[in-house]
């Protein structure tokens, strides 16, 4: 039985076809993270974009507003990775779907402009808690719950042991993902990781939750298809 698409993640989203307030997203993401959030002001931000601060202000109401839709324009971007590497894996048995999934997630996540939002968010976080709360909640708060829904339509083409906690598994998968490949990246102490580092980190991941969740139907495939 072939698996089916998720259902999309949630989360606030902007493609809004204005050049002006494309050119103020911009410009405003460009200075939160050379700058870092509480040293961009809005006037900044207008200078940069070239616009009036009459525009600025009709487009956002304040600096809160516009950074929280930096976010979600890039929690809109990870909504369509992760869609598009689920309906490329249709069909797929668990171990290379899950792989699929990691790769993809992983490119995004360390892209140098992804990497650099999360600094942003980190330094701000006691400050500002509310920007750490909205991040958290379109970003890596909506990738769980899409993941365990994910993974929940696995269960139910028999993928995974009966009574597996899946958000206990997306938990897991995200943080063999994550791990410390992620942080050195993010603290700039390791170049971007190849396309084969990817890959490989990705397959692993996949292979130890086949392991420890997986039906023997899911642990079989895995077997064929070179994951165990």
């Amino acid at each position: 039985m072939p698996a089916t698409a998720p259902a999309p993640l949630p989360g606030p989203c902007c493609d809004d076809a204005s050049p002006k307030r494309r050119a103020v997203l911009d410009s405003a993401a460009r200075l939160f993270m050379a700058e870092g959030y509480a040293a961009v002001s809005m006037d900044a931000v207008a200078r940069a974009a070239q616009v009036s601060k009459a525009t600025l202000y009709a487009h956002f109401p304040g600096k809160d507003a516009l950074f929280a839709e930096i976010v979600g324009n890039n929690c809109r971007r990870m909504r369509d990775e992760m869609a598009s590497a689920a309906q490329a894996g249709t069909g797929h048995a668990l171990a290379p779907a899950l792989a699929a999934l990691g790769a993809r997630w992983l490119r995004f996540l360390l892209e140098p402009r992804v990497r650099a939002l999360h600094r942003v968010v980190v330094a701000e976080c006691i400050r500002a808690p509310e920007l750490a709360r909205a991040f958290y909640t379109a970003g890596p708060q909506a990738l769980r719950h899409w993941l365990a829904g994910w993974l929940e339509e696995q269960a139910a083409r028999g993928q995974l042991r009966p009574g597996t906690d899946t958000a206990l598994v997306a938990d897991q998968f995200l943080a063999l993902l994550r791990g410390d490949l992620f942080l050195r990246a993010t603290l700039g102490l390791a170049d971007s990781p190849s396309e084969a580092e990817i890959l490989a980190l990705a397959r692993e991941a996949a292979r130890a939750v086949v392991r420890l969740h997986g039906s023997p139907a899911a642990l079989a495939a895995a077997e064929t298809e070179g994951f165990a």
